[in-house]
């Protein structure tokens, strides 16, 4: 994508919105700018009429003159600065809320291919460094370009021919600032990968604490991260490096103007041909412009930073989920009833073929199990009801519906999910069972309290329902986190619950408590359920068995064992256990 197009879209989706301070702004800064132009010019007779020429009564005039002029600047880059501030803040946060919103609607594949690390730097990291780009485009449009011009002006009409000295080394500066502007995109995206990185490497340490400490490998695990931030300030370096080359090729440039002119209009004024006031408005205009001019330098490799973090943004909003609701789907779901179907469902992650042709049927108001060996393809089978990846081929259908015809939400709304992995989140137990739901009562959330054992733990704590759970739920125990999640399933109230390996990592007695919360949530519900404890599926209605990502037998418990097949293996070896 092109800088035209890069500031196109930049306008549109985010400046538009703030045109009007950033044109109050942008007068302000002008203002602010045309004021070195009438310093550097009132120099003239500062020195000519009251220095040389001894009139007393003109100080007042012209160091009155001169001192409104830099109350005027000072006045005007406060206001200025405020204003960019706040626009800039303002649409960066809109920008990650964008980047955000965006990130939510992807489907599970693209999260795994790209690590939260990641996410966080695009949402974070990235924003930032492009945060203060329209400040400073108008700075240097607004301010700066205002300045070097008028500066300009001033010294052409004190004297063209020294004014066309002091820019003789211009040339010298254009192939230089090109190749500098390629070099600085190329370190500074290799910048934004490895601070990617970065936050990936800490997501992961400070999530795996625990297995960390056990095994010793603190080590280890800070040897990589010290590459990887070794890596940014390499990178960094290089892009600051390289970034402030072109400033330091604009002092060459003007030191060589400024000998030049030195040489040819001290002559001048030795002879009497010019005023030392006159060369004391040239040579003040000039070195005033030698900042503007510099910061306009400068800009030019700022903008090449921001551009590749843009180029990044644009890159994520432009990338449209693969799994979305169908374009005609309607928008209330109408189900004759909560039956399950797949019928030859295949799905495959590059060249790993997860499902190969699966087929099996999960009656309404019934408990089915899904049980096999690790990698059989259970959990796929979940994400594939949910939607969170859609199968290469095949048919899935929920009431007699395929499920690619569902609105995405409707379908969603339809199941329950407990799983091994509670997912709560670092807020009260409250907050982690209403979900930000304000439509529940207090006799309804006491029911759905009661009835996942958790007014059993709940009230023997401080603040009760308001005690934070703590990072991923880790202030409760893991039997505590499971009820939590139980009680979040019975508010929701779906029709369909899906339990993936809901027990198996609890004690006899939370196991005790959390399987009577689900035997009570699963009456008169389509019931699906994951399992390598083979005793807990015992009394399911049917059992599905998987190996390879194929199913490989059907029916209930007895009777599968008496086929003695894979499933029977499974129970001699657990029961044998």
């Amino acid at each position: 994508m092109t800088s035209r197009r890069l500031l196109a879209r930049l306008w549109r989706d985010y400046l538009r919105a703030h045109r009007l301070g950033m044109a109050v702004a942008l007068a302000l800064m002008v203002i602010e700018g045309s004021t070195l132009a009438l310093l550097s010019y009132a120099l003239e007779p500062l020195f000519d009429r009251v220095f040389v020429g001894g009139e007393l009564g003109a100080i007042w005039v012209i160091g009155g003159f001169i001192l409104s002029l830099f109350l005027v600047r000072a006045v005007t880059l406060v206001a200025s600065r405020t204003m960019l501030t706040a626009i800039a803040q303002r649409t960066s946060a809109a920008m990650q809320v964008d980047l955000l919103r965006h990130i939510l609607t992807l489907d599970g594949g693209f999260f795994q291919v790209n690590p939260p690390g990641q996410l966080i730097e695009r949402v974070q990291g990235d924003t930032a460094a492009v945060q203060g780009v329209w400040s400073l485009l108008i700075t240097g449009v607004g301010r700066d370009s205002v300045s070097l011009v008028a500066l300009t002006v001033v010294a052409v009409s004190v004297d063209p021919v020294w004014a066309a000295f002091a820019v003789v080394g211009t040339p010298l500066l254009i192939l230089p600032a090109l190749a500098v502007q390629r070099y600085i995109r190329r370190k500074v995206a290799q910048l934004r990968e490895q601070a990617g990185r970065r936050a990936t490497r800490l997501d992961e340490i400070f999530h795996g604490i625990t297995a960390i400490k056990l095994n010793r490998i603190e080590n280890y695990q800070l040897g990589r991260f010290t590459r990887i931030v070794a890596s940014i300030v390499s990178a960094e370096t290089k892009s600051t490096a390289s970034r402030v080359t072109v400033p330091a090729m604009i002092d060459i440039v003007t030191g060589i103007g400024f000998f030049t002119v030195i040489i040819f209009g001290g002559g001048e004024i030795a002879r009497g041909e010019r005023t030392v006031g006159e060369f004391m408005a040239f040579f003040s205009a000039m070195t005033l412009a030698f900042q503007p001019l510099r910061r306009l330098g400068d800009m030019a490799g700022q903008w090449q930073t921001a551009a590749v973090s843009l180029r990044r943004i644009y890159g994520l909003l432009d990338r449209a989920p693969v799994v979305q609701s169908h374009p005609a789907a309607p928008t209330h779901l109408a189900l004759a009833d909560t039956g399950l179907r797949f019928e030859s469902v295949s799905l495959s992650y590059g060249e790993h073929a997860v499902l190969r042709g699966v087929s099996f049927t999960a009656e309404p108001g019934r408990t089915t199990a899904l049980v096999g060996p690790s990698g059989a393809g259970k959990s796929t089978i979940f994400n594939l009801l949910t939607r969170l990846v859609d199968p290469q081929s095949g048919r899935i259908e929920l009431g007699g519906q395929d499920i690619r015809d569902v609105d995405l939400d409707h379908l969603r709304d339809q199941f329950s999910v407990v799983s091994q992995e509670s997912s709560l989140f670092d807020e009260t137990i409250r907050e982690n069972i209403l979900l930000g739901r304000d439509d529940i009562s207090p006799e309804a959330l006491a029911r759905a309290l009661a009835a996942a054992h958790v007014t059993e733990f709940v009230d023997t704590l401080p603040l009760g329902l308001e005690t934070p759970a703590g990072p991923r739920g880790s202030a409760l125990s893991g039997g505590q986190r499971q009820r939590v999640a139980i009680a979040r399933a019975i508010l929701r109230d779906a029709p369909i619950l899906l339990l993936d390996e809901a027990t198996s990592a609890l004690d006899a007695t939370s196991e005790r408590l959390v399987q009577d919360a689900l035997d009570r949530l699963s009456e008169g519900r389509t019931t699906l359920v994951i399992a390598h404890r083979l005793a807990t599926v015992r009394n399911a209605d049917k059992i599905v068995v998987l190996d390879h990502g194929r199913v490989v037998e059907e029916g209930t418990h007895d009777a599968l064992l008496a086929k003695g097949g894979l499933y029977a293996g499974l129970c001699r070896l657990q029961f044998t256990e």
